[in-house]
């Protein structure tokens, strides 16, 4: 895998960052100081602060020095993260670019196996894995179930949608297109974003060796979470669908069909604590997807400290 990498007579890489009164921010930049750099690979990493006032600056430019890492620091105010990833795209001048959240920590493989998986597949965009960590004093059904680690883009066989949990991309691919910030409260922005990459003929792939983690925290540790995460992620993929021409009868009836077969497999999964969740959650999913397709705006659950 670093081989690849290293064969490169020179590689320039920033990774973006998106941060919003998140201390944690510190833990992912010291597991960027330690990730495998291959001769001649060059990491910059570029933190965009959403908050009001550049309340990170200090921590985030402390940590840059600790875990000698050229980084900079943007402040990019509006309590709309979309708002912060396009600043991270406006600062990146790599030909490379990848995207990791603020809660998340890296494993010092991690940029080395996307970048083996781009060339591997000639993609433009590569999605690795985000893995859950779940601390022991949490209820046993979490890990169990591991609803919080992100099921990969892939529908039907092809990457469909995305994240910027995990992600590297060719700048060239990127081009001028931006974050939704419609989205931009609500979550879903970077759903938007690669919908919009694939509808152009942009080439992904996937890595599930190329890792990174991220803890649950305690106030996650919820169903009721879960559900409304399922519900506005399902908002948003009905709004791609109708985007790309499906009409909303058809983007309802499907997802009432979908609802329909959840609800009939609940009661003969309540024996199982793992399986029910599982069953609600994806119930929530498509129940947003048919929220979308009725015209219902999608639901707001950032631009207040995250946790």
């Amino acid at each position: 895998m670093v081989a690849s990498a290293a064969g490169r007579s020179f590689l320039r890489i920033d990774v973006c960052v998106c941060t919003f009164r998140r201390e944690a921010v510190c833990n992912l930049i010291a597991s960027l100081g330690a990730i495998i750099r291959p001769p001649g690979m060059a990491v910059r990493v570029i933190v965009a602060d959403n908050d009001t006032l550049p309340s990170a600056r200090d921590r985030v430019e402390a940590a840059f020095a600790a875990h000698g890492l050229e980084g900079v620091y943007l402040h990019a105010p509006d309590r709309n993260i979309s708002i912060a990833r396009n600043a991270c795209l406006d600062a990146a001048t790599a030909p490379f670019l990848a995207f990791i959240d603020d809660d998340e920590t890296a494993r010092p493989d991690w940029l080395v196996r996307l970048l083996a998986r781009l060339d591997e597949t000639g993609a433009d965009v590569v999605f690795g894995r985000v893995s859950a960590v779940y601390l022991p004093s949490l209820p046993a059904w979490l890990s169990l179930a591991d609803l919080h680690s992100p099921e990969a883009p892939i529908r039907n066989g092809v990457i469909d949608g995305g994240y910027t949990s995990n992600v590297l991309m060719r700048q060239a691919a990127v081009g001028a297109t931006r974050f939704n910030p419609q989205f931009g409260r609500s979550g879903g922005e970077d759903t938007t974003f690669f919908a919009e990459l694939q509808a152009r003929g942009v080439r992904m792939a996937y890595a599930s060796d190329a890792v990174v983690e991220e803890p649950v925290t305690p106030q996650r540790a919820s169903l009721r979470w879960l559900a409304a995460r399922a519900f506005r992620s399902g908002q948003t993929y009905g709004l791609v669908r109708l985007a790309r021409g499906d009409g909303r009868l058809r983007v309802a009836a499907l997802s009432l069909g979908r609802i329909a077969v959840y609800l009939a497999r609940l009661p003969f999964s309540v024996s199982s604590p793992v399986r029910w969740r599982r069953v609600l959650v994806r119930t929530c999913l498509h129940g947003g997807i048919l929220a979308s397709a009725t015209g219902q705006a999608p639901i707001t659950l950032y631009g207040s400290a995250r946790v």
